[in-house]
């Protein structure tokens, strides 16, 4: 699509849709993004801008310099505008930063101190607060005077600004003006620390339905609050982009990124399949003779290889969720093996009863139905262990434990798959032949 329709087509979003011109430029190379988003009115280019993902604001926003950048994240929540800076390149993050306000720019700054899957990274730094030593009626006016967007619960602070706990808001407003709310204040709160990594205030989400998480530094001092509803939305595009990693595509790949990305993103990876693919290939290399004296073989070498597969994503996508959802507690781990390959070898022998069913109604030999059966059974077996320990390994490496796993997976159940049956084959020959 020519680029004078496509931003014919973002033009008539943006206003009333800016989520879909967002999309839209998502699917376009960043130099041609930034140029229909600056011909954009400001206040409409800032909405879409809000919109777009991170990585691909901050590819777009290199393209127009710091003065538009500037301009348009000035509009945005600091939460957003933060996660947008810390794509730009360094020089350019300064020079955004710099020509901000100053209360916008701490805010910002505040930010981006913290990894952006942490609470700190994560917070709305706009929040109101009650200093305790105030009465009723100085609270009341407090949050008469405060912006709607920045009240969740009333939280209460020293005059240095550590939190002292919170406020009911029915006791407060049916207490006498002049009465002090220390009194009132509940101590115990529930805080998060700002560097608490975002599955662990997943968990604490899941324990308890707070509209807000207040989050505190180390010594105490009220730096924001956490949402959940952000919470949860981040971890759905975390699960969809461990999706799209397991089999080697780019996490911040969409459905209409350009052609660029898909092959920068896709390609190293395809050629690790390549390289995995010629692995399995030269086990099957190694056993021609035996293939060439039986070819019913090669005909019945992708029934094991795809059960395998198939077993071993299985495997893997379970564990992979336990991970995500912190259910794998330390001391698990052999448990958890145990069960994938138990199960996988149960299901193997019911598999390979089927298979060797149909495979003695097609060729009639015996021994035939032994080798498959027997090669099933291995191979459903080593891709239950296999699925479970590939993501296990890659996180005990630091790794993420998403990334390609279904590659690896699919080279060991080839490689096993093949070995076995072809070495079953090798053993019971005279069987075969």
């Amino acid at each position: 699509m020519a680029v004078t329709a496509m931003e014919s087509m973002v033009r008539s979003f943006a206003s009333g849709h800016p989520a879909d011109a967002a999309r839209a430029l998502e699917g376009l190379e960043p130099a041609e993004a930034a140029a229909i988003l600056k011909r954009l009115p400001r206040r409409t280019a800032g909405g879409v801008t809000e919109r777009l993902s991170p990585e691909w604001a901050g590819a777009i926003l290199m393209r127009l310099g710091p003065d538009e950048t500037r301009a348009l994240l000035s509009g945005l929540p600091p939460r957003q505008a933060a996660a947008i800076l810390q794509h730009l390149e360094d020089a350019m993050r300064e020079a955004t930063l710099s020509g901000l306000r100053p209360e916008q720019a701490k805010g910002i700054q505040s930010l981006l101190h913290y990894p952006p899957d942490t609470a700190g990274g994560m917070m709305d730094p706009r929040i109101t607060s009650i200093r305790v030593d105030l009465t009723v009626g100085e609270a009341i006016a407090a949050l008469r005077r405060a912006p709607r967007h920045t009240l969740y619960y009333l939280y209460v602070t020293d005059r240095d600004g550590k939190l002292v706990g919170v406020l009911n808001m029915r006791e407060l407003l049916l207490a006498s003006p002049r009465d002090p709310i220390a009194p009132m204040v509940r101590r115990e709160v529930v805080t998060i620390p700002a560097t608490l990594p975002r599955d662990e205030i997943t968990s604490l989400i899941q324990q308890r339905r707070f509209v807000a998480l207040p989050v505190v530094d180390s010594e105490g001092y009220l730096l924001g609050v956490v949402k959940p509803d952000e919470i949860l939305e981040a971890l759905q595009q975390e699960a969809f982009g461990d999706l799209q990693k397991m089999v080697g595509a780019g996490h911040d790949e969409r459905a209409l990124s350009p052609v660029s990305m898909v092959v920068r993103k896709r390609l190293p990876w395809l050629y690790v399949n390549l390289a995995t693919a010629f692995v399995a290939a030269a086990v099957v290399g190694l056993f021609e003779s035996t293939i060439e004296r039986v070819t019913a073989l090669a005909v019945l070498l992708p029934v094991v290889a795809g059960q395998g597969g198939n077993t071993g994503a299985q495997s893997l996508a379970v564990v992979m969720r336990g991970i995500a959802l912190r259910e794998l507690v330390p001391g698990t781990t052999r448990r958890l093996l145990l069960k994938e390959c138990v199960g996988a070898l149960i299901n193997g022998a019911a598999v390979a009863i089927g298979t060797g069913a149909a495979v003695l109604l097609w060729d009639g030999r015996a021994g035939l139905v032994l080798v498959i059966g027997l090669a099933m059974v291995v191979n459903m077996a080593a891709a239950g262990l296999a699925g479970a320990a590939i993501p296990l390994v890659l996180r005990a490496l630091g790794r993420d434990p998403a990334q390609s796993a279904s590659i690896f997976l699919t080279t060991v159940t080839d490689v096993v798959g093949f070995a076995a049956f072809l070495g079953f084959a090798v053993l019971f020959m005279p069987l075969l032949v």
